[in-house]
């Protein structure tokens, strides 16, 4: 019984809130009983006769049995959401494991098909073996970022308390991202409209709101398409600030939307691999966006392109 009556602090399990409400009820009906003996009566009467008595004796009866097996249901009912639960977890645990794997495998095999070409072949050219290095050089820095962005999610989801939170300023951190890849955007013919006001403080990691922005960008810049524009904006809220990140490119067809956050998920995989993405960068976003207390979603406006929207708690 004494696992059921938790500390109020600790939240209570689908049993265990199932088994006060019933118990809640009992109680009220008892208290009832007890007062006024009968519900046309309107003030309270002692028990003159002794069948109420026996009637007030054979409902705490029935309500103490009643409890115990719905204290033995709730208990069952706790254990097997925990099983399904954790089978759930396995299971998906697994799926990212094999996922890995296979995103492992491309740059890794990649690498040692060049380096075995170069290792193999003594008469290879200076020009053909300059490019073999240039491409294994390539896949390396893509399995880096793989690495990194895998690094960043198991942060996230194994140890949040390690995670170092202070006072960041959105402004400047955009700021600096907007020089960081206005160079790939001017080869793109892309515009950007940064309508975020000065001054943006927030309470968070400095390393995963510089993610949420910079995998947004990056995004942006790989697939909304040549000479579009990105804007982002923010509109301050009681509790938060609203953030809008909002492209006119292509979009995507709207039967991928609620996909786009899973992680490995790719609409065009080869497309994906061809621009250097991990498959694991909007679900970083994801993450880190519920990590500081908001929520994000995703649209395809019908003047095209993408619109993401998500809250960053103030302070």
């Amino acid at each position: 019984m004494k696992n059921l009556l938790l500390p109020m602090k600790k939240k209570l399990s689908e049993g265990q809130k199932m088994w006060l409400s019933v118990m809640a009820v009992f109680l009220v009906y008892a208290t009832i009983f007890i007062l006024f003996e009968d519900y046309d009566r309107k003030f309270i009467m002692p028990f003159n006769e002794v069948s109420d008595w026996h009637l007030l004796l054979f409902s705490l009866v029935v309500m103490g049995g009643l409890g115990f097996l719905l204290f033995r249901y709730a208990k069952r009912m706790d254990e097997r959401i925990s099983r399904e639960q954790s089978e759930k977890e396995n299971r998906m645990r697994r799926e990212l494991t094999q996922n890995i794997a296979h995103e492992l495998k491309t740059p890794v095999a990649s690498i040692l098909g060049y380096t075995d070409t170069i290792l193999d072949s003594p008469d290879i050219t200076e020009e053909v073996k300059n490019q073999f290095i240039v491409r294994a050089n390539a896949q390396a820095r893509r399995l880096t970022m793989l690495l990194q962005d895998i690094s960043t999610l198991n942060r996230m989801d194994y140890a949040r308390d390690m995670i170092r939170m202070e006072r960041v300023n959105v402004s400047v951190l955009f700021a600096d991202i907007a020089q960081e890849t206005a160079f790939a955007m001017q080869n793109r013919q892309m515009t950007l409209h940064n309508y975020l006001p000065e001054g943006i403080i927030v309470h968070g990691s400095y390393s995963l709101l510089y993610s949420i922005f910079r995998n947004l960008m990056d995004n942006a810049i790989n697939y909304a398409g040549r000479g579009t524009t990105v804007e982002v904006s923010a509109t301050q809220q009681p509790d938060c600030w609203q953030f809008t990140f909002l492209d006119n490119g292509i979009g995507i067809p709207a039967a991928h939307l609620s996909r786009i956050f899973e992680r490995f998920y790719r609409i065009d995989k080869g497309r994906s691999r061809e621009t250097g993405g991990t498959g694991l960068g909007l679900s970083i976003v994801k993450n880190a966006v519920l990590l500081h207390g908001g929520n994000i979603t995703v649209s395809a406006p019908d003047t095209g392109g993408l619109a993401f929207e998500f809250t960053i708690k103030r302070q």
